[in-house]
């Protein structure tokens, strides 16, 4: 547990000093959302569920889920996904 904790705090100090994307260094997903209707979301490690109401994306630590109304994956590649629809709430769940 000590060395994970390690290798985070040294992931962000490298972010920092080098000015390195920390989504990229960090594993973090990167999220963009355009208003309410689409998000693309980057760095996820697959999909778990989806609905035209829920889409549910596994991560390096946890899941996002995504809820809404008539969502339709636009674009799924193995680890980016597009999406379209009625967005009203994005939750990332930390395990």
């Amino acid at each position: 547990m000590m060395v994970k904790k390690w290798r985070q705090q040294m992931k962000r100090w490298m972010a920092e000093k080098l000015e390195l994307p920390a989504d990229i260094m960090m594993d973090l997903p990167r999220i963009t959302m355009v208003g309410h209707i689409h998000i693309y979301i980057e760095n996820h490690r697959g999909l778990l569920a989806f609905s035209d109401k829920e889409l549910r994306l596994l991560l390096r630590n946890g899941q996002l889920v995504v809820r809404g109304e008539q969502f339709v994956i636009k674009t799924i590649l193995p680890e980016e996904i597009l999406l379209e629809g009625k967005i009203s709430q994005v939750v990332y769940i930390d395990e």
